[in-house]
Order: structure tokens, then C-alpha cells, then sequence
């Protein structure tokens, strides 16, 4: 059976390929998890507005990245950590921690967007990246102080 991917498919292909796959497969799928529709013509013209739409929604989630990215450079944050003796921490700040301390700004960040080099076991200014979109990446001022 002809079908059309309408989303990328690891075994298959990217979306808009035309591929030829065995019919229960298709039928009983790949088509009902919309990875997948019947080529004709008319599906052609779909897919084609599908793809517009989808360009427009990704321009506007870049767009609106590129927004919060600007907002976020001039966001500083400040972790407070129990401390030892010579000022060692106890424990680290992790990416979740910064997470939550963005949630206290108004800064809803998922803590899989942000990105930790080392883990932060000392005081100090740290300059932590926030991935917001697949092109769009930002930094954020971390100062770790005693509490």
C-alpha cells in the first residue's frame, strides 16, 4: 500500500516521503496514529496545508523563545545552601533548584531546558544555559550564597 508520512518515522522516513508499507500495517497503524494517510492526490494538497501550518506554528513558537530568551538574560537568580566549615556545600544546586527558582520569578522553565556543565558544589556567580527552543538558547545569572 502507497501512504504518506505525515510525521517522521524512525524505519520509514521523514514527513511528506511516500512510501510503500504492508497494508494491515498502514491500515491498522500507522494510519489510525496519524503517522501516516492513503496516498491520492487530495492527500497530496492536505499534506501540503499541513506543512504550511505547521511552518507558521514553529515560526511563532521561535518567535515567542526568542521573546522569553531576551526576558531571561536580564533575570538574575539567587540559591541559598547550607555551608560547612571553609564554606563548603552541603549537597548541590541541581536543575531542578533553578527551576524552581525561575517559578519564583514567573518563568515557567521545564528543568530538561536547562543545561548544567558541572554540578555546583561551591559558592559563587554562576552563568547557567537555558535551551528554549532547538535554535534559541539563553543564559541566566546564578549567584550561590550561605544562607
Amino acid at each position: 500500500m502507497k501512504i504518506i508520512l505525515r510525521k517522521s518515522h524512525q524505519k520509514l522516513g521523514d514527513a511528506g516521503s511516500i512510501v510503500n508499507v504492508a497494508n494491515g500495517y498502514a491500515r491498522n497503524y500507522l494510519i489510525p496514529k496519524r503517522i501516516a494517510m492513503e496516498y491520492s492526490e487530495s492527500s497530496l494538497k492536505i499534506l501540503g496545508e499541513e506543512k504550511k501550518i505547521l511552518e507558521a506554528k514553529k515560526d511563532r513558537d521561535k518567535k515567542s523563545a526568542e521573546q522569553l530568551g531576551n526576558e531571561l538574560r536580564k533575570v538574575s537568580l539567587t540559591a541559598s545552601v547550607k555551608v560547612g566549615e571553609e564554606d563548603r556545600v552541603f549537597g548541590t544546586v541541581t536543575s531542578q533548584d533553578i527551576s524552581n527558582l525561575l517559578k519564583e520569578k514567573g518563568f515557567d522553565i521545564d528543568k530538561k531546558k536547562i543545561l548544567l556543565e558541572d554540578a555546583i558544589k561551591a559558592l559563587g556567580i554562576y552563568t547557567i544555559k537555558v535551551k528554549l527552543y532547538p535554535e534559541v538558547e539563553t543564559s541566566v545569572k546564578l549567584w550561590v550564597v550561605k544562607e
